[in-house]
């Protein structure tokens, strides 16, 4: 062994307690925002899981042969060096950040004081949604506060009801004969229909889910045209709902869904390394520069990342504004939640086969070559999470151990690095990370990422864009039984394992130290795979109730009560106060008093002690004017920061309490 081994237990639990203090001091003392701070802390991260990866490659490895026994410990360690060298690679490119809002603030002003508004071609991209879905984001991009913006619904199903919808409101519909090229396809058909007519010299583009803030313009176009090396400006995806985890492990006010770190931190990182990137929504783009490299790539079928790599292969940048200025629908079921992972798997690898891509072409640097390689190897190292949870049942029915070691040796070598980890990424995501919880969220996609991988080795080109399906009813339960069969017989292969280590009548009449470990391990694995089985009985979804607390009035048989607005959506309010008690449920009817919405008439569903839910029987104007302020403003539905205890008060109220 090239590595010392492990002392006594009092020896190791000392060292690793001086460990965490010394990370939780370095969390409490340095700041994210310094970078210096960041790379202290990135090379301390770095320097445990460096030294844990050498130990596993002297220590743990049996002698090669050509057996299980020495293969399948190969197999675990090349795909968990993959996703070591990934974490490395972050906490690299972690080392830096920008934030460009000083910048958007003072073009925002140039904009304004020269009142050389350029004119804007609004793209909504749509496929299949339903009006409920669309009208957000069309009534949102009617109502931006910017002098000279058309509206294009680029509706690729063709839909005479949209059409006359679009018109009725002042958006444009635009269709094509066919669906060539998918969403790429789509948006250049809108570049070539707008070019004939308005050839506006900025174009946004959003998804049918995604409402702009009001001044989304007035924050981008500014910044996109400072800089004539700059060719898009894009902003972060934002939530209204919580996703499939979020909601079914009831955490969505206080687990953070798995994208934020990468909007919030990671982008804002690689940006100031000048490697952000397009991420198909809500976003700006000139099209001059468009037109240079002959409108939207349809290579692959992720074709924001095609268009941010092309555009950097042409010398022009993708500059990162990381505001919330837009706010969509997050995918809503587990199958809709791993098809969006699956098909970003797919495209990533496409690009990265491009002759012309990142990899293989011309006319990119070497730091934006790595760069790609890094978001590559974000999905090569995914198949790790498989081998990770199936590996103590290997070890403890097949007899296989994935690597040998005990438990005081990973103590000394392999707690120490993930300590490391946890902590930092707690820090440099300023809370926006949990663990267990992250790792079971990279459960649930792992299997379906894995086979996107394995079938990208066969096929990786000519295979069908797959649309993230929104809206739709969620009223009732839904249980995704294949998927939920596999994580429950992982867990239950894990509790099984457990079990056999202590009846077997094989087994030792004492557990051995690399048992031990085993255990330990199966005990993580069955914890995982057991939150990963919960995420598959989804829960009903409500409507979209957004959250508040303002004051409100009610009017009615002649008086006016005062109310507190406990929560709205576009049909229904919540309220409560004095006033709910004084209200007859049956026979009559009120107007209630909403800030920028004037008296709107309600009618009285149920209360329960002095809580009323009422219907809202808007105008069409109120209507209209109702979606804009609830879609396009973040009304704190989702939690910006994750609460441990939070998550966990959720889990154990469905894993225990089923609610």
């Amino acid at each position: 062994m090239m590595f010392p081994s492990a002392g006594d237990d009092l020896s190791i639990l000392t060292m690793d307690m001086g460990i965490l203090l010394g990370l939780l001091v370095m969390a409490r003392l340095l700041d994210p925002l310094h970078a210096e701070d960041r790379i202290l802390f990135g090379i301390t991260a770095s320097a445990l899981l460096i030294l844990y990866g050498l130990w596993r490659w002297n220590d743990t490895l049996p002698p090669f042969a050509l057996s299980a026994e020495s293969l399948w410990p190969r197999l675990f360690i090349s795909f968990e060096f993959l996703a070591i060298l990934y974490t490395l690679i972050s906490i690299v490119i972690l080392f830096r950040s920008t934030d460009r809002s000083a910048q958007a603030d003072a073009a925002q002003r140039e904009l304004s004081r020269s009142r050389g508004f350029p004119a804007v071609d609004i793209f909504i991209c749509t496929y299949d949604e339903p009006l409920e879905i669309l009208e957000r984001s069309i009534l949102s991009a009617l109502a931006l506060d910017y002098p000279n913006a058309t509206v294009w619904v680029l509706d690729d199903t063709r839909r005479d009801w949209l059409r006359e919808y679009c018109e009725k409101v002042g958006a444009r519909q635009v269709t094509r004969p066919d669906n060539n090229g998918a969403k790429a396809g789509n948006l250049n058909n809108g570049l070539m229909a707008t070019a004939r007519e308005t050839n506006a010299p900025v174009i946004l583009v959003l998804d049918a889910d995604f409402a702009p803030r009001q001044d989304f313009l007035k924050r981008t176009v500014g910044l996109l045209l400072s800089d004539p090396e700059v060719a898009i400006v894009q902003t972060p995806q934002f939530y209204h709902n919580a996703d499939p985890i979020q909601h079914n492990l009831l955490a969505g006010k206080s687990w953070v869904d798995d994208q934020r770190f990468f909007f919030d931190v990671f982008q804002p990182a690689k940006d100031a390394w000048g490697c952000s990137f397009c991420v198909g929504t809500s976003f700006v783009v000139r099209r001059d520069r468009l037109d240079e490299i002959g409108g939207f790539p349809q290579q692959a079928i992720s074709e924001d990342i095609n268009l941010t790599y092309t555009m950097l292969a042409h010398g022009y940048r993708t500059w990162w504004l990381n505001e919330p200025i837009s706010f969509g629908l997050s995918a809503e079921g587990i199958p809709e939640y791993i098809t969006q992972r699956a098909r970003w798997c797919l495209g990533t690898i496409q690009v990265a086969l491009l002759r012309n891509g990142p990899l293989f072409g011309r006319g990119f640097s070497f730091t934006q070559r790595w760069h790609y390689f890094h978001g590559v190897l974000n999905w090569l190292s995914k198949p790790f999470m498989v081998l990770l949870l199936i590996a103590p049942t290997i070890y403890w029915f097949g007899g296989v151990p994935a690597f040998e070691a005990d438990y005081h040796t990973f103590l000394r070598y392999g707690l120490p690095a993930l300590l490391g980890q946890i902590i930092y990424m707690g820090w440099i995501s300023r809370g926006r990370t949990l663990p267990l919880f992250m790792e079971a969220t990279h459960a649930v996609t792992c299997f379906a990422v894995t086979a996107t991988l394995l079938s990208a080795i066969v096929k990786p080109f000519g295979r069908p864009f797959k649309v993230t399906d929104k809206g739709g009813d969620r009223s009732t339960p839904r249980v995704q039984w294949k998927l939920a069969a596999i994580f429950g017989l992982i867990s239950a292969s894990s509790a099984a394992s457990i079990l056999w280590a202590f009846i077997s009548p094989y087994a030792a009449s004492e557990i051995s130290l690399l048992d031990f470990f085993n255990l330990l391990w199966a005990g993580i694995a069955m914890l995982i795979a057991f939150i990963a089985f919960l995420v598959c009985f989804e829960l009903p979804r409500p409507g979209d109730m957004f959250e508040t607390d303002e004051p409100a009035w009610l009017s009615g048989e002649g008086k006016i009560l005062s109310c507190r607005l406990l929560a709205v959506s576009p049909t229904s309010v919540r309220f409560s106060g004095p006033a709910g008690n004084a209200l007859e449920l049956a026979g009559w009817r009120y107007q209630i008093h909403l800030e920028g919405l004037g008296w709107t008439d309600i009618s009285m569903v149920s209360r329960f002690r002095e809580t009323v839910l009422a219907r809202l029987e808007p105008t069409a104007e109120q209507y209209q004017r109702l979606v804009v302020r609830l879609f396009s403003t973040s009304r704190g539905n989702i939690a910006n920061e994750a609460s441990l205890r939070g998550a966990l008060a959720g889990l154990l109220r469905r894993g225990f309490l089923g609610a």
